[in-house]
């Protein structure tokens, strides 16, 4: 019970740290600002819940893991990320592929959370807390995506591919989502094999 609420404390310490420590010379302010809304709000709502609908150690690590990268993204612009221009140069790409590394993660990362999410509230099981944990990251990449063209549009027109990190890409915001689908899929096909391997195993 200890170690879990030290890594409970430790996990939350390292996205505050690592959120103040990319606060620093972004590369755009108001993007770095308009991209640290939604984790910080997430954040809150996992702090506010971790005691009357607490999740699994897993579940938070894989979360920290993937605020984590969503900060490097705010924080240089997603075009602009290092590791994407390394990426990028080293496998001849035409463009930083560090959005489409993040979007991967966000189904391969949060399916699981959302995966005890639904067999504990809508006390759903089997393949259908598979199948609403898979659709859910489908849905939000999507909703995520028209949200970022609002803001864009309505809230911040002159940050404008800045902001979208489109790249010139037209069917970004489609890659965007697939990138996402098939990450979910990894990750509910890595959760069958471990469960598969458990149960032979007892």
């Amino acid at each position: 019970m200890l170690q879990g609420k030290l890594l409970l404390k430790a996990l939350l310490a390292w996205c505050l740290l690592f959120w103040i420590g990319m606060s620093f010379s972004p590369v755009d302010v108001q993007n770095w600002i308009l991209s640290s809304i939604l984790p910080c709000l997430l954040v809150a709502v996992l702090v506010a819940t971790h005691r009357s609908f607490p999740l699994s150690h897993g579940s938070y690590a894989l979360i920290t893991l993937f605020l984590t990268l969503h900060m490097i993204g705010a924080h240089y612009t997603y075009a602009q990320v290092p590791f994407g221009q390394w990426l990028e140069s080293a496998l001849e790409m035409s463009r930083n592929p560090f959005d489409r590394v993040v979007h991967f993660c966000f189904g391969l990362l949060l399916t699981y959370p959302l995966l005890e999410v639904f067999i504990r509230l809508a006390n759903a099981g089997g393949a259908l807390a598979s199948y609403l944990s898979f659709m859910t990251p489908l849905g939000l990449s999507g909703l995520w995506e028209v949200l970022e063209s609002w803001v864009a549009r309505v809230v911040s027109p002159q940050l404008g591919d800045a902001y979208l990190g489109s790249q010139g890409d037209v069917w970004d915001a489609q890659k965007d989502m697939a990138a996402a689908v098939f990450g979910s899929l990894l990750c509910l096909l890595a959760v069958a094999v471990i469960r598969s391997r458990r149960q032979r195993a007892v």
